[in-house]
């Protein structure tokens, strides 16, 4: 065992001396040992109750005969962070936490580990862990919150932003916004629509990453618990038949679980979040792919964000085992992380809801979630979330209203100086630019609260939530910061969006934009400590903002 290298023999008696004052005694000394990375913390609501699921873990691996030692990790809760310069610090978050697993795992040589998660950037950083080190690992994802409840309006994380931007118009009070406010998040767990925790929720079960179930449980569901125990007891069996994870993910497991997230509907952060970690694994996949892709997988399923259901209507639908079935012609048979193959997983999965989960004749919408929009303001490609947008919107032109950071865009949609017609443009909020790709969450649910979903766009070289919808286009790349054609952009430019034939153009000749571009000092803001190291290591968001 890996771990032999601190416990075994007579020059680790050191070693084994500290283990002692850990309260461990000669009989451990035989058994797996096995991390678990906890993101547990106060300030996080889909993390405030990770300890219990940490503690049922840690119940099956000792059942198994594996020794369990616990160690922390940090998450960034998007929504409290959203709209300030904390932002700027989510995504970078995600690199943080992948490299202390690495630390910990590595450094105390783990025989495999576990990892609990939740929230947007702790499961995408755990799983580039996991394939990087390749030593045994599993994770288990904390589930979802109940859905806010206000009369017979149901409510989430999303309402009270849209409900903020209602009151700018007008159109509600400021008691209205804080009965949503009080109403919409009511315990603890990931919010509860298909945002981007979630997401990477039921895609980490579709990789066979997270034990089947895992992806829609919801956080007060007692099927959690039993199936974080279940998870010890399955990392001590993969520990001694050494099953790593390169011998359960490959290229045609990212394939199958981008499929999954178009038929589902899933936040444009996948975007990111799969290509990073695919490269982790060393097995690529690309924003082509995607759309690739998205041109050919039916979305099935109708969640908020774009529709009107939440996570726990999808689990009482059959769960990501459901999806699976439905989709099980056209993915590959590959294998999971709990001993079975996808096929078998996909054959027992049973769809109790037709509408919640539709079948593959009778979708949502002919194509999947994500529609990857790319020319002469995104060579590299940009990212939208089709299946949030109204069909009034999949075709637009529209005056360009260009802004150099998100508060100057938000400051102008709540004054109400942003008009039907138009095109905000929000750039130098890239990888590299921001730093940190911060979300755009408050503009686009501005937008959507003043009555504008479907007579504004915008684009940005940043992010979105997985709670945007409306015709949002992130993910510009290149980014204006590293002399991206959207720095061009002028205010009154026309810009012309066509969703069906991908596309997203400035109405610029190749020259003007030449010429316009020879002249520009980029925007560069002052960074210190990590944002410093993060932008000279980040590479483009159409490469997952992945650290060369």
């Amino acid at each position: 065992m890996r771990s032999d290298a601190v416990k075994k023999g007579l020059d680790k008696a050191p070693a084994r001396s500290l283990l002692r004052a850990d309260g461990l005694d000669d009989s451990d000394f035989d058994k797996p040992f096995i991390a678990i990375a906890n993101s547990w913390n106060e300030i996080v609501p889909g993390h405030i109750h990770l300890n219990e699921i940490v503690e049922a873990v840690k119940e099956g691996i000792i059942e198994a005969g594996g020794k369990p030692f616990v160690f922390g990790v940090p998450a960034v809760c998007d929504g409290i962070a959203m709209g300030h310069k904390g932002m700027r610090y989510s995504l970078i978050s995600r690199d943080v936490i992948s490299d202390c697993c690495e630390v910990m795992v590595e450094g105390h040589a783990f025989d495999g580990w576990v990892g609990v998660s939740n929230c947007d950037k702790v499961t995408p950083g755990m799983l580039m862990a996991m394939g990087r080190m390749n030593v045994p690992g599993l994770i288990v994802t904390g589930g979802a919150m109940e859905v806010g409840r206000s009369g017979d309006r149901t409510l989430d994380l999303q309402s009270v932003f849209e409900a903020v931007g209602s009151h700018s118009a007008g159109t509600m009070t400021e008691d209205e916004v804080k009965q949503i406010e009080c109403a919409a998040c009511p315990g603890r767990g990931s919010c509860s629509g298909l945002f981007t925790a979630n997401t990477m929720a039921c895609l980490t079960e579709a990789l066979g990453l997270s034990l089947t179930g895992c992806g829609t449980c919801l956080a007060d569901d007692t099927r959690k618990l039993s199936i974080a125990r279940a998870t010890g007891r399955r990392i001590v069996e993969m520990v001694r038949n050494d099953i790593k994870p390169r011998d359960i993910v490959s290229r045609e497991s990212f394939l199958n679980a981008i499929r999954v997230d178009m038929a589902i509907g899933g936040s444009t952060n996948t975007a990111l979040h799969l290509p990073a970690i695919s490269k982790d694994f060393g097995c690529p996949v690309t924003l082509d792919d995607f759309d690739a892709i998205s041109r050919v997988t039916p979305h099935i399923t109708s969640l908020r964000p774009g529709g009107p259901y939440s996570i726990k209507d999808l689990d009482e639908a059959g769960g990501i085992s459901a999806v699976l079935n439905i989709l099980r012609d056209s993915l590959s048979d590959v294998p999971m992380g709990n001993g079975r193959k996808m096929s078998e997983v996909a054959s027992e999965g049973k769809v109790t809801n037709a509408e919640v989960l539709r079948p593959i004749d009778n979708p949502y919408h002919e194509q999947g979630g994500i529609a990857v929009l790319k020319g002469n303001i995104a060579p590299e490609g940009s990212v939208i979330k089709q299946s949030a947008v109204s069909p009034k919107m999949m075709k637009f032109s529209g005056k360009a209203r260009v802004f150099d950071c998100e508060k100057d865009a938000a400051d102008a949609i709540v004054s109400g100086d942003i008009v039907s017609g138009d095109v905000v443009i929000i750039r130098y909020e890239g990888p590299k630019g921001a730093p940190g790709m911060p979300e755009m969450l408050s503009p686009t649910s501005l937008i959507m609260g003043r009555g504008l979903g479907e007579s504004v766009a915008l684009i940005t070289d940043g992010r979105f939530s997985g709670a945007s919808r409306g015709g949002a286009i992130g993910h510009v790349s290149p980014e204006a910061y590293a002399g991206g054609p959207i720095a061009a952009v002028r205010d009154g430019d026309i810009i012309d969006i066509d969703i069906p034939a991908r596309t997203l153009n400035v109405r610029l000749s190749d020259d003007e934009i030449a010429d316009r571009m020879a002249k520009i000092e980029p925007i560069d803001r002052p960074v210190t400590g990590v944002q410093r190291k993060y932008r000279k290591l980040v590479t483009s968001g159409a490469n997952g903002a992945y650290l060369e």
